[in-house]
Order: structure tokens, then C-alpha cells, then sequence
């Protein structure tokens, strides 16, 4: 009777949780709550019986599909029919698609769902919850399961996702489970989750509802009577599958990686005990380098004083009756230097003579000649071609980066064009969103992003070029569709994106029951599901929308948000709006309408920021913006470079006029002169300018800037020599004017030689440089200097020929016609600094005891491009990079590339590529992805690998279309062809500044060179194979990996010319030579230290500036060192006294004086560069010169200098 009871009961209830019995057996049909699946959601018919015996092609069916659960034909049972068999296969092949790369985590994810639809002890694991009728094709209706609970050991389910989490899709680099685990990304993800999203039939995916119950091992409470859990063997993610499949790639499973060598330690600072080695060994050499000299000095002042003490009767030079005798030489005492001296000095002094009184007494016929041969060189300036885009300024045509750049653009397109907003709302609150799925999440989000981005799609203007109205279509981006784009296969990333762009869809809401709970869902869960799933082709609320852009892509959200940390996207403090254009070469008659669609871009950017109802505040910046940019601060800092100008021309004008008398100011000031000097100055550039423009040398907007004010140094400096000489000089009886100005000429051109041939050859040497900028600007820094000089000895000696005759007549300037009775002077004016210096001055540096002061703390105190200094201090770009800076949680992406000569279609070559199961643990891919274990790559995310893709796609198991869709071979296999180049997309981590920007440069190309060398011996690869990083950034930056070396060897070659110059000049004077050489020097090193201290970054404008310093540094030593070499005083210190009187005054009123008011007013320029390196430098090198060539210069030449016996 009690058996009679249980066999009734059986039937009544429909199924018991016992050993060998199934749930359901055989397909029912589709499941009719199920819409909108990606695959036929077909589910089984409830059917509790026993397990069927599987044969035949059965059972090879069930062995392909479930070959854990098979133990041999005729040996098997299982629950489920060939059509289950046949559905249970069709669900299984998207997923495997994903992580076929690792066989053991598709064989442990199979393993799951075979249990739950083929165990022979099916009825044990789970328990039906939900069924459904549904009529079948006969016309009977069956009772379908459309839900059930299944009960799995932890144990299993721990190990099954442990196996699959770190499996990667290389197409995104991102990991497969983010796709697997719906709302909570690859982050949030647990073996729960995960197979709650396996089981969740709203994602598309699942056929019907799975409700996974896992529970440890040994646990039955919660569980039917009779139920068990299922436990199977899961598969570590490094072993090999019963079925032949190897252990999954170091890329997908941590266990596979081998060790790793780990990157050797950054060198400890160089100690000497506690004390930094560098300062040890420096004071060390600087205390040698006083104590030499004071043994020198005190020697030579022991060997003079012998000398001078058996020598003092002989050298008196008064007679018994106190008058002057002249002193008589021994010719035994001139040396071979004091001949060679003398004689190149009177050599040039007698041409000079004779010249300048040539140019003084034909002034009328010099002058024109001279305007005729600036106008014949200047007339070049028409054809002038200004060199504007930063990559051809600072990268030379032939450095490594401009070859790898050239590469990637012949072989891809180049770079896209990059258009990009950031905003925020900072002066909106969050808010919290409770979501039904998601639970309380943070938004301060905005949809109206989506109205701007509409506006700038919309955009349409009239091309010359195409010759109709174009769009952004027409130049931009267009991945999936580059032939024939419409609007919408436009790359554009955006947060609206995961909406497809449609206000509709941001706008809908829909009612969801979840857990029993009924509440609205919208926009705000669809985009929390995205961020965390953004490669899902419907999400798991009641939306159903995709969350791919409608070009096609997925948008990834580090492109969409940032500001967010931890993945924690929802808390994003800013959104980001991207539109890329095709880069199209300038030449191409699309370039201009990229340009014209981004101009129209920022005007629309721009408008939108002025409107008060804006509730963003936000950075933008267009591809041009940085050209831009750079051309408008020139353009309106131009008139403050005029105002500097005007300031050393007033300067100038006012400082050379004698003024003995008020009544005298009109016809002894010297403003026809100065203006004069200034002309000679500005007609010297254009020559230059012009000379180059004929002969098709580009120019720039630094030489534009900085060529008139070096030559304007250079030039002011010598027309105080002169000038001031002629004013000082008496003119000897019968002794006509332009005798006396020739004389003068003879007397201080051989020193204007001196600086400017000293200069001239220095720049000219410079241009072997490989930095176009600093090349070009050598080039025409020396043919202007060359020609000033030359402009000098003709047109300004005629000019002063002239203003001389005025001055003599008692002419008023400007009125000429206008006479003064009041006579010149018979004296010559020696002015107010003369006196001074001689008086003052001289004396107090030359006194023992402040010779020694000077030169002791002047050897004490040798001390030792980010792109936003290119803008003005008011540019929109500087929020831009501010707002990069802090937003942004990935750097730029970064291709490592490969030339021609590896073979891709080898199993040997393709497994030294790809990271996939079976491919070499050190390949090309793998590399990668170690690298970005380390935060000193500068890698943040591992290369996206098409080998792997292709090994996906090749895989019979991921049903892949190997077809082309479109295009003349449409519908056609795709074959594999040789490999001319590939490339593999990486990124680096957010990069700040330059040094982390050349660093990340460095460390790539470290990276592609390891990956090269191990490549090279892979069978068949040719030994010219390279594997090289490329970025849009390594052509601005490769320069500081080299701006050392090429700066020492500019400032070198630069320094040569002075010291050979001086010697020979000097009649191969080589200690006054080295003297020289070594204040330069001095100033040069002192000013990159001052650099360092002033926070003046070292690139290639601040080494022009360097090159700079150099060519005025000759000014401020080079006329100081001749006039001390040609003193005929009795010793050093009053050489040196005389040499400080007559010529420094000379040098601070022509150089000193001259340089620092103009460059002043270059501190209210708007632009940083100008401010940084041009008035801060400039600065510095005027204020380091004038220490080091009025202060040191003359203490050291009264230690250390030649005394000549004339």
C-alpha cells in the first residue's frame, strides 16, 4: 500500500531528485518570453524519465559538444536529444567565441551547461521553477521548461571562473567576462554573477532562466530532499583538456606566465660617504683650480718683482729734472706673439683706415650701392616661405621618428585628425540614482551633450576645393565604411553613442520586475550596463538597446568619461566628445576642408561656451588649434616686439648724442644716427631673409623673432664703439674729416671683426645641426650678422660721414636748415660713463682685495618643449591640457609596427606573434602585455593582436563569416596574403609632461627593440626585419632624447670659432684667447643653470636662445679682451683698469644698456614661449654677460692676461 502511495505520488508531483533520471528530455520549441534573442532561445520539454543510452550519431554528437561528460558509445547516458544536443551547440558558439583562447575555461564554461542539459543525474542538480505550453508543429502542445534551478558546488563554479577571468579579447584588450557578467564588468565580476548573467534570458543569449544556487561542498541545507551538487572536475586554466586542447597563453591565465625577470633597479645615486659624489669631485676640482691659480699668481708675481726690483733704474721714466723720458724696449724682450700681434694690428688698422676714409668721403654714392644691394638680396622676401607646422620645425627630416612616421603613413593612413571637447558641470550637484539592477549609483551626468554633438555633426560648408557644400562625411574617420561613408559611419565616441546618437532613445523608459520588484528603468541603467559591457549588442534591462556607436564600434568608456576612479564610472567627473577626421596630407585638396570643418568646429565650441544658459564648463581643441594658436600669439605679439624695438631705437638715439650744451641738444643728438644704426640693423635681416627666400630656405616665426634682436645686439654694440671713439677722439691738426673718422674706423673695427666674424662663424657652424629650427635659424642668424657688419663698414660709416659734416656746420637735426651759433666744444665730450668707470669703477674692482672676492665667488657659482608653452597665457588650449591632464585615465594609443621581411603565414612566425593558447610565451604580443605589469613601460593597456584575431577567425569553433561583405569581392573568401607591414595598438598611460613623454618614447622603443632582436631568429625572417613604436607625440619629443648631445655639440662648434677667431686676430694671442674662450664659456654654463633654477625647461628654442647667448657673450668679452691685449700700460691691472674704462663703458651702453629695456617689455607678451625663453633668457644671458664681461672678465685678465712689450 505504501509503494501503491509513492508510485502515485511520483505522478502526481511529475519528478523526483534521484540518481540515473532526467527533467526534461527533447526540444520544445522556442521559448515564447524570449524576443529579440541572438540566437534561436529554444528550450527543453519537461519530461521526467531515465537517462537514454547515447549511440550512434548521437552519441558523436554528444562527444563534440560534451566531451566530459562521454565515457564511450554504448557506455554513455545522457538527458538530452540530438536537437537539444544541436541547440545546446548553437548557444554554446558565441561564448566559445570569446574564450576559445583558452581551451580549459571553454571546456570548464561547456562543462556547466552540459550538466545542467546532459547529465544522466540531471534531476539531482536542479529543480524546474517555471514551464510554459507551447503547440507544436503536430498541433499537440507540450509543457516546455522555461526556468529552473541549479545546484553547483562552489568548489566547481570558483574554479570554472577562475579559469575564464583573465581571458582577453584582443580586438579590445579587454577581458571576455566583462561581456559575460552584464552589469558589473570584468571588475565587479564573481563566479555568481557570472552565471547568473549565463542563465538571465533578458540578455539575448540565454534560452530561458537559469537560477544557479552555489553552495560549498558538503552543504545540503536549501536543497530538495534528494538533490545534489553537482561537483565536477574543473580544469586549472594552465592544463591541457581531455580533448587535446593546450594550456591556456600567459596572456589569458596568470598560472602560464613564466617568470619574468624583473627590470633592473634604477641606479643608486653616485655617494662619496654621505655627500653627493658629483658636488664631491666638483669642489675637489674647483679647490685644485684655485689652488693653481693662486701658486700661478703668486708666482708670477714673485718673478715680476725680481724683474722690476734689478730692472728699476733702467725703466725710470722721469729724468733728474722730472721729465718724462721715453721708455726704451730691449728688442730681446718682444717675443714672437708681441711681432705677430703687433703686426696683424697694424695690418688691419691701416686697411680699415684707409677704407672708412673711403666710405666717409663718398657718402652719396656708398649709400645708394649699399640700398641697391639690400633691395636685390630683400626682393627674395616675396617668395619666403614660413615653416609653420612644429613637426617640420623641431624633428629633422632624417631622424628616426620622421622615418618611422613616414613609414606608418605610407603604409596606413596617416593619424586621424583629433577634435575633442572634455566638459563638466562643477557647479552642478551629483546626484544618486537607485537603480533596479544596479542599486544606488552616483550621476552627474548630462544629457544635453548630446544637443552639442548634433549641432557639430550638422555641420556643412561650401568647398572650393570639391567645388559643392561638404560635410563632415566628406573628411571624416569612417572605419568600417572609409569608401563611400554617410554620417552615421563617422567615428565619433561619446557617451550619447551608447544611445546610437538618437534622442529617442535617451528619452526611453520602460517598467521592469526584478526579484519580485517593479520599478522604471532608462537611460541611466542602460549606460551603467554599457561602461561595464561596451562591446554588448543588447543590454540586460527592459530596453534591449545596444550599446555599440552607430559607426559600428564599441566605445570604450575611457573614452567616453573621465575623472572616475576604480572603473567606478558612474561617478565620472567629466564626459568626453570625440570627432576624428581623416589626416590628409597637405597637399591633398581635402586637407583645406578638414581645416575649414574644424575652424567651423571651434567657431560653433566657441559660441556655445559664450552662452550664459551653457551648463558645462568644458576645454575643446581642434587638430589645428595648436598652429593656431602659435600664429595668433605671433600675430599679437608683434607690436610688443615693435614697442622693444622703439624702446632701444629711443634708447640708442638718446645715449649717442654728446649734449655739451642745452643750447646744443638739436645738433648733438644723434637720432638720424640711431635710426640709422636701426635701419642698417633691420636692412641687414632682410637681406638675409631675402637671400635664403631666393635660393628656397624656409624661415619661421623664431627667426622672424629672434634673428633682429640678436643682430640688433650685435649691431648696437658696435655702433657705440664706434660712435663713442669718434666722440672722444680729438682730430689732429690738418687732419680732415674723413681722415679722422677713417682713423677711428682703423682704430676699432679690427675689434668689431673680431666679434662679428667670431659670431658669423659660430652660426654658420651651427647649422650643422639636425634640428631644422635651430639650423635654420644658424643659417640665418650668420649671413645677417655677416651682413650687418658688412652694412657697418660701408653705409653707417657714410651715414656718420654725413651726420659728422652736419655737426661741424652746427646744423640742427631733422631741421638742417636750422643753424646753432653756439660753438662745438674744443675738447672731446667723453660723456658720463667714461668718467665714471675710470674714476670709480675701475679702481674699485682692480683693488687686491676685490680682484681676489670676484674671483673667488665666480668660480663658486657655475651652477648647474612641453607643448602648452607654445600658447598665449590666454589660449583656450591651456584649459584643454589641463582638463587632459586631469581627466583622462588612459594615455595616447601608441602602434608597434612591423616592416617587410617576416613571414606571418608560418606556424613558426605566427606563434612568435600572437598570445593565444599554443603561441610562444616570449612573443611579440606577450612581450607587450608583460610590460604593461610595470608602471616604468609607460603602458597602460596590452597591444590589440589581428594574428589572434585571425587565429579566432580561423577557429572552426568561433563560426565566423570569412567573407567579404562588401566592396567588388563581395560575397567572396578572404584570403590571407604576405604581410608589407602590420601594425598592433597599445596605450600608454596618461602622460604628463615632456620628461614622462620621452621617458614613455624611450621605454617603447627599448621595448620594439627586444621584440626585434627576438624575432630576427625566427626562420625565414630577414635580418633588415625591425619592430619600432610610432605615436603622433614621439616626433615633438624625440628631440629631448638627443637635445644634450646636440646641444653640447652646437654650443661647441659655436665656442670654436670665438677662441681660433680671437688668436688669430689677436696675432695668435692664445692665453688672451683662452681668456676668452673661458668667460664664455663661464656665461654659457651659468646660464643653464639659471635655467634651472627659473624652471626653463631645455628644448630646442631654449638651445637656440643658448646658441644665442654664445653670439652676445662675444659682444660683452671679445672687445674688453682686444682692448686689454693692445694696452700699452706698464702691468695687468692697469690694462685691465684702462681696458674696463674705455671699452667697458663702451660695451654696457652698446650691449647692456641696449638689450635690457627692449627686453623688458617682452615680459607683457601674451604668449609663454616668448615670456619663458625670450624674456626670461634673454634676460639671464643679458644680466650673466654683463656680470661676467664688466666684472670677472677684466679681474681675471688682471691675474692672468698677456703683457705684451710694444
Amino acid at each position: 500500500m505504501f509503494l501503491l502511495y509513492l508510485c502515485l505520488l511520483q505522478v502526481l508531483t511529475g519528478a523526483q531528485h534521484e540518481p540515473g533520471y532526467c527533467s526534461f528530455y527533447e526540444d520544445c520549441g522556442l521559448n515564447p518570453a524570449v524576443e529579440g534573442a541572438l540566437i534561436p532561445p529554444r528550450v527543453p520539454c519537461k519530461d521526467y524519465r531515465k537517462a537514454v543510452n547515447v549511440t550512434g550519431d548521437h552519441y558523436e554528437l554528444f562527444k563534440s559538444v560534451c566531451p566530459m561528460l562521454a565515457h564511450g558509445e554504448g557506455e554513455t547516458l545522457a538527458c538530452c536529444s540530438i536537437r537539444q544536443l544541436t541547440a545546446l551547440q548553437s548557444s554554446l558558439t558565441l561564448s566559445k567565441a570569446v574564450l576559445i583562447r583558452c581551451p580549459s575555461c571553454a571546456d570548464n564554461f561547456a562543462h556547466i551547461h552540459c550538466a545542467t542539459t546532459c547529465s544522466p543525474n540531471q534531476s539531482q542538480i536542479l529543480k524546474i521553477t517555471k514551464t510554459a505550453n507551447i503547440t507544436q508543429p503536430t498541433g499537440i502542445v507540450k509543457e516546455a521548461v522555461v526556468g529552473y534551478e541549479a545546484y553547483v558546488s562552489t568548489s566547481f563554479s570558483d574554479a570554472s571562473f577562475r579559469s575564464c577571468k583573465n581571458v582577453r579579447i584582443p580586438a579590445t584588450g579587454g577581458y571576455a567576462i566583462a561581456t559575460m557578467c552584464g552589469r558589473y564588468g570584468a571588475t565587479l565580476c564573481t563566479p555568481q554573477r557570472w552565471l547568473d548573467f549565463q542563465g538571465d534570458s533578458s540578455n539575448g543569449l540565454a534560452p530561458l532562466d537559469i537560477n544557479f544556487k552555489l553552495l560549498p561542498d558538503g552543504q545540503t541545507a536549501g536543497l530538495p530532499p534528494g538533490a545534489v551538487l553537482f561537483a565536477g572536475t574543473a580544469l586549472n586554466c594552465n592544463e591541457t583538456t581531455p580533448t587535446g586542447g593546450e594550456a591556456c597563453s600567459c596572456q589569458d591565465c596568470e598560472q602560464s606566465c613564466p617568470a619574468v625577470p624583473q627590470p633592473p633597479p634604477l641606479p643608486e645615486p653616485f655617494m662619496i660617504g654621505q655627500l653627493d659624489g658629483v658636488l664631491v669631485i666638483c669642489i675637489i676640482v674647483f679647490s685644485c683650480i684655485l689652488l693653481l691659480l693662486i701658486c700661478y699668481v703668486i708666482l708670477e708675481y714673485t718673478i715680476h718683482y725680481q724683474k722690476s726690483k734689478g730692472a728699476r733704474k733702467v725703466k725710470n721714466t722721469k729724468d733728474q729734472n722730472e721729465n718724462e723720458i721715453e721708455r726704451k724696449i730691449s728688442p730681446k724682450d718682444v717675443t714672437c706673439s708681441d711681432k705677430a700681434s703687433l703686426a696683424t694690428q697694424e695690418f688691419l688698422g691701416s686697411l680699415f683706415q684707409t677704407w672708412g676714409t673711403i666710405m666717409a668721403r663718398y657718402p652719396l654714392i656708398v649709400l645708394p650701392v649699399c640700398l641697391v644691394v639690400v633691395l636685390a638680396f630683400a626682393v627674395g622676401i616675396k617668395d619666403i616661405e614660413l615653416t609653420t607646422d612644429p613637426v617640420q620645425l623641431w624633428s629633422a627630416p632624417q631622424s628616426r621618428a620622421m622615418r618611422e612616421k613616414a613609414f606608418h603613413d605610407a603604409n596606413f593612413d596617416p593619424f586621424y585628425r583629433t577634435n575633442q571637447l572634455i566638459l563638466t558641470a562643477p557647479d552642478r550637484p551629483s546626484h544618486y540614482y537607485d537603480s533596479l539592477l544596479f542599486g544606488e549609483q552616483n550621476f552627474n551626468l548630462i544629457i544635453e551633450l548630446l544637443e552639442l554633438q548634433q549641432k557639430i555633426q550638422a555641420i556643412e560648408l561650401w568647398s572650393d576645393e570639391l567645388n559643392r557644400t561638404a560635410s563632415l562625411k566628406d573628411v571624416c574617420y569612417a572605419p568600417l565604411n572609409p569608401d563611400n561613408p554617410s554620417l552615421t559611419d563617422c567615428a565619433v565616441n561619446s557617451l550619447p553613442q551608447y544611445f546610437q546618437n538618437s534622442m529617442d532613445n535617451l528619452n526611453a523608459k520602460a517598467n521592469m520586475t526584478e526579484l519580485g520588484v517593479t520599478k522604471e528603468v532608462d537611460w541611466r541603467d542602460h549606460f551603467i550596463y554599457c561602461v561595464n559591457s561596451p562591446l554588448s549588442f543588447k543590454d540586460i534591462t527592459a530596453l534591449g538597446m545596444s550599446c555599440m556607436a552607430d559607426y559600428g564600434g564599441p566605445v570604450f568608456p575611457f573614452l567616453a568619461v573621465g575623472g572616475y576612479e576604480n572603473e567606478e564610472y558612474t561617478t565620472a567627473e567629466a564626459l568626453i566628445l570625440t570627432f576624428s577626421l581623416n589626416n590628409y596630407a597637405r597637399t591633398d585638396v581635402k586637407f583645406k576642408v578638414a581645416e575649414e570643418w574644424e575652424r567651423r568646429f571651434l567657431e560653433i565650441v566657441q559660441e556655445y561656451q559664450k552662452n550664459p544658459n551653457t551648463n558645462f564648463t568644458f576645454a575643446y581643441m581642434a587638430e589645428r588649434s595648436l598652429e593656431d594658436e602659435i600664429n595668433r600669439t605671433t600675430a599679437e605679439d608683434i607690436p610688443i616686439f615693435m614697442i622693444s624695438y622703439a624702446v632701444i631705437f629711443l634708447y640708442i638715439a638718446v645715449a649717442l648724442g654728446e649734449y655739451t650744451s642745452w643750447k646744443r641738444i638739436l645738433v648733438d643728438s644723434k637720432f638720424l644716427v640711431g635710426l640709422g644704426g636701426i635701419l642698417v640693423v633691420g636692412c641687414s635681416v632682410m637681406a638675409s631673409m631675402g637671400f635664403y627666400a631666393w635660393i628656397g630656405f624656409p624661415s619661421s616665426l623664431v627667426i622672424l623673432q629672434v634673428v633682429p634682436f640678436l643682430v640688433l645686439a650685435v649691431g648696437a654694440d658696435n655702433i657705440f664703439i664706434f660712435v663713442l671713439e669718434y666722440q672722444r677722439d680729438m682730430r689732429r691738426p690738418g687732419e680732415k674729416r674723413e681722415e679722422q673718422i677713417g682713423r677711428v674706423l682703423g682704430n676699432v673695427a679690427p675689434s668689431m671683426l673680431l666679434c662679428s666674424l667670431s659670431e658669423s662663424v659660430c652660426f654658420f657652424l651651427g647649422a650643422l645641426s639636425t634640428m631644422p629650427a635651430v639650423r635654420s635659424f644658424a643659417l640665418y642668424a650668420a649671413l645677417a650678422v655677416l651682413m650687418d657688419f658688412i652694412l657697418q663698414m660701408t653705409a653707417f660709416v657714410a651715414l656718420l660721414s654725413l651726420d659728422a659734416r652736419r655737426q661741424d656746420a652746427n646744423r640742427c637735426e631733422i631741421a638742417c636748415c636750422v643753424t646753432v651759433k653756439t660753438p662745438h666744444p674744443s675738447k672731446p665730450n667723453q660723456g658720463v660713463l667714461l668718467p665714471l668707470m675710470k674714476k670709480y669703477y675701475a679702481p674699485a674692482l682692480l683693488n687686491p682685495v676685490s680682484r681676489v672676492l670676484v674671483v673667488r665667488s665666480y668660480f663658486t657659482n657655475i651652477v648647474g618643449l612641453n607643448q602648452e608653452l607654445a600658447m598665449p597665457s590666454d589660449s583656450y588650449m591651456l584649459d584643454y591640457f589641463a582638463y587632459l591632464y586631469k581627466y583622462f585615465e588612459v594615455g595616447v594609443p601608441t602602434y608597434f609596427i612591423t616592416t617587410k621581411g617576416f613571414n606571418f603565414t608560418s606556424e613558426e612566425g605566427i606563434n612568435a606573434v600572437c598570445s593565444s593558447v599554443g603561441c610562444d610565451q616570449f612573443s611579440f604580443t606577450q612581450k607587450i602585455r608583460y610590460a604593461t605589469e610595470y608602471p616604468e613601460s609607460y603602458l597602460a593597456i596590452p597591444a590589440s593582436s589581428w594574428v589572434d584575431d585571425y587565429i579566432d577567425w580561423l577557429n572552426p569553433g568561433s563560426k565566423c563569416c570569412r567573407i567579404y561583405t562588401a566592396g567588388p569581392n563581395k560575397d567572396e573568401f578572404c584570403p590571407a596574403n604576405e604581410s608589407k607591414s602590420s601594425r598592433f595598438m597599445a596605450y600608454h598611460t596618461p602622460l604628463v609632461n615632456s620628461q614622462e613623454f620621452t621617458a614613455a618614447l624611450e621605454k617603447a622603443r627599448e621595448l620594439a627593440h627586444n621584440i626585434t632582436m627576438t624575432m630576427r631568429n625566427v626562420t625565414g625572417t630577414s635580418q633588415d626585419f625591425e619592430v619600432f613604436p610610432y605615436t603622433v607625440t614621439y616626433v615633438y619629443y624625440e628631440q629631448y632624447l638627443t637635445i644634450v648631445n646636440e646641444g653640447l655639440f652646437n654650443i661647441g662648434v659655436c665656442l670654436l670659432p670665438t677662441f681660433v677667431v680671437c688668436c688669430i686676430l689677436l696675432g695668435m694671442d692664445l692665453r688672451s684667447g683662452f681668456l676668452n674662450l673661458l668667460t664664455i664659456v663661464m656665461i654659457t654654463v651659468d646660464t643653464v643653470g639659471v635655467m634651472t633654477l627659473w624652471g626653463i625647461d631645455f628644448n630646442a628654442v631654449s638651445l637656440i636662445n643658448l646658441v644665442t647667448a654664445v653670439g652676445i657673450s662675444v659682444e660683452f668679452v671679445s672687445h674688453l679682451t682686444r682692448s686689454f691685449a693692445l694696452s700699452i700700460q706698464p702691468t695687468k691691472v692697469e690694462r685691465a683698469k684702462e681696458a674696463t674704462a674705455n671699452m667697458g663703458s663702451a660695451v654696457f651702453a652698446g650691449v647692456a644698456m641696449t638689450n635690457l629695456p627692449g627686453i623688458v617689455v617682452l615680459a607683457l607678451a601674451k604668449a609663454q614661449l616668448i615670456q619663458i625663453f625670450f624674456f626670461r633668457l634673454n634676460l639671464v644671458i643679458t644680466l650673466l654677460g654683463m656680470a661676467h664681461g664688466l666684472i670677472f672678465l677684466p679681474v681675471l685678465l688682471s691675474f692672468l692676461g698677456m703683457l705684451h712689450d710694444y
